[in-house]
């Protein structure tokens, strides 16, 4: 499968529209997410992201396609990490067209989304977006609070944290 971008995707959606009838609000999390940020160079073969709206119907019209989506309505709960509280209200509109609309977390909320997972392509992702949107390491380290509180209490708080620790570090630290 070839990689995916964001005008592919565009075009796949208007015509899930037209085919369907049903509308999209998708809020874009992975590599995509990253493309529109402005890291065009960004490989991703799936759409990874926060639908409101016929999810089963989507995610067959997109597999039918042989395009992966991993997809659900809460990506708060897909990690014991809960995102920071309000992240929906702090996001903003990608792209909007008849029947579809594209959002966007807000850069903070993206690099807490990132460090939920932790792995080392996501810690050079919120890096471009620590970056590209000047944001400091205060800013993360107060959205990684409010995300610990809004947490159940669990150990996965413990990895998070260091996760957090480890990551400011390297955002401080020249090359």
């Amino acid at each position: 499968m070839s990689p995916l971008n964001l005008e592919y995707l565009i075009h796949i959606l208007q015509e899930y529209v037209r085919h369907t009838g049903l509308s999209v609000d998708l809020l874009l999390v992975g590599g995509l997410a990253l493309q529109a940020y402005g890291l065009t160079d960004r490989m991703t073969r799936d759409v990874d992201g926060e639908l409101t709206g016929e999810l089963d119907s989507l995610v067959e019209f997109l597999h039918a396609r042989h395009i992966p989506a991993d997809l659900g309505e809460n990506m708060s709960g897909w990690s014991v990490v809960a995102m920071p509280p309000g992240y929906r209200e702090r996001t903003t509109v990608f792209y909007q067209d008849a029947g579809i609309r594209l959002r966007l977390l807000d850069p903070v909320d993206f690099v807490i989304a990132k460090l939920r997972r932790g792995m080392e392509i996501d810690l050079d992702d919120a890096e471009y977006v620590m970056k590209k949107f000047n944001l400091a390491v205060s800013d993360i380290q107060q959205a990684a609070e409010r995300a610990i509180a809004a947490s159940p209490k669990d150990t996965a708080l413990f990895v998070f944290k260091k996760v957090v620790e480890a990551f400011c570090y390297r955002m401080r630290t020249p090359p």
